[in-house]
């Protein structure tokens, strides 16, 4: 389903994210209503903005497609 500019704008402003952010966050797969759901609160202080969120979730994503190559690459070696 593609959201509109409207909701990305919205997101983008409440999130308080850069460009690049929210590019990363469509790469990800994310919605705009999901980014908003995720604005830590002042009760929630163990919840990291979500410009940092983002790319902590990236850099698990490419961490674990770096692993899977690494076990891809190994294995056809070992053949």
């Amino acid at each position: 389903m593609a959201y509109s500019d409207e909701l990305w704008k919205k997101a983008k402003s409440k999130c308080r994210l850069n460009a690049e952010e929210i590019e990363l966050a469509k790469k990800l797969g994310l919605n705009p209503k999901s980014l908003m759901k995720n604005v830590p609160n002042k009760s929630e202080p163990w919840k990291a903005p979500v410009g940092v969120w983002l790319r902590e979730i990236d850099a698990k994503r490419q961490k674990k497609a770096d692993q899977n190559q690494k076990r891809k690459d190994k294995a056809s070696d070992n053949n």
